[in-house]
C-alpha cells in the first residue's frame, strides 16, 4: 500500500501523530515547509509516487533519500521499487 510520494513509510513516522499529519497523499501543503519538491513533481506528472516515474530514481529523489537530515540511507528508493512492482503506472 502506497503511503507517500517519496517512499517514506508514514505509518512509521514519529511526527505523524505529533503534527497530526495525514500524509502527502492527502494534504495540500506539508507542515514542514511551504511546499515539497518531491510531492509537487509527482503530482505534476500525475504519478502516485516516484517509483512510477520513467526517470526513477532521479537526482532530486536520490539526494533526498540520502540527505543526512531527512534521508533514510536509500531505503525510500527500495520502498518505491516495491510499490512500483505492486502498482505499476
Amino acid at each position: 500500500m502506497i503511503e507517500s510520494r517519496c517512499g517514506l513509510l508514514c505509518s512509521e513516522c514519529k511526527y505523524r501523530d505529533i503534527m497530526k499529519c495525514a500524509g502527502c497523499l492527502k494534504i495540500k501543503k506539508p507542515y514542514w515547509a511551504k511546499s515539497c519538491p518531491i510531492k509537487n513533481c509527482c503530482e505534476s506528472k500525475k504519478k502516485d509516487h516516484c517509483g512510477q516515474c520513467d526517470r526513477f530514481p532521479c537526482k532530486q529523489l536520490h539526494e533526498f533519500a540520502y540527505d543526512p537530515a531527512t534521508g533514510s540511507e536509500g531505503t525510500r528508493i527500495e520502498q518505491l521499487t516495491d510499490w512500483a512492482r505492486e502498482l505499476p503506472g
